[in-house]
């Protein structure tokens, strides 16, 4: 296969860098925590694989050219942000509601009872559950399907199967993705001592939760 890696390189690395949903998804995760932030990168990048898959057999192209089949995943794509930055929102102003009552009764209840919730049960519902939000973030975004679409073909040599070139470099974007988001992982998570302070996750929630529903927004309404 005969095509400009550097560039192509270069293009992936400035659309990884770029923040969109699914970084806001995998850094909120990875502060929560890391295995969800690494679960979460899985879950994006699995969902760039259906969008790859897509386009090397031509899929996106007959929904990029429908515009009632891109419209459709565009709303529901801005329907998933909103509805994750809602829960967001409504969970961040839940917990500061349960730290006043507390403060109030000065009860250790709560405390004694998290170790009974953090066994098997507890990572594998954290893992499902990153999984779950970047993999739909991802796979809702036509902006991927786009992407392979628009930007692939630019890198892809006449004299190959197109088809399978495509399906080669989006392999190897996916694999960069998931070293860049592992990297992300390791960093964000680096800032739960600081988001462990009552006051601060409280407004990380708020803010974080406030830029899901604002890109949901700004998705159905470009649609």
């Amino acid at each position: 296969m005969s095509v400009d890696l550097v560039g192509f390189l270069g293009v992936v690395l400035v659309a990884y860098v770029v923040p969109g949903p699914d970084f806001l998804v995998v850094v909120r995760s990875a502060t929560e925590h890391p295995a969800k932030g690494r679960a979460a990168a899985l879950g994006a990048q699995s969902g760039l694989c259906v969008h790859m898959l897509a386009a090397a057999v031509g899929l996106s192209l007959i929904a990029a050219r429908s515009p009632v089949v891109y419209d459709a995943i565009k709303f529901l794509g801005a329907a998933y942000l909103v509805c994750l930055g809602a829960r967001a929102v409504l969970a961040a102003r839940r917990a500061a509601r349960e730290r006043r009552a507390g403060r109030e009764t000065a009860g250790g209840a709560e405390g004694l009872g998290a170790p009974a919730v953090a066994g098997d049960g507890a990572s594998r519902s954290r893992w499902r559950s990153g999984f779950a939000q970047g993999f739909l973030t991802n796979v809702l975004n036509p902006k991927a399907a786009l992407f392979f679409l628009s930007v692939l073909p630019q890198f892809v040599h006449g004299s190959g199967s197109p088809a399978r070139q495509i399906f080669l470099l989006g392999i190897l974007d996916v694999l960069i993705g998931v070293v860049y988001w592992f990297v992300l992982v390791a960093v964000a998570a680096r800032l739960r001592a600081l988001l462990a302070r009552p006051k601060i996750r409280h407004r990380w929630e708020l803010t974080t939760g406030w830029l899901f529903v604002a890109i949901g927004i700004g998705v159905a309404a470009a649609a």
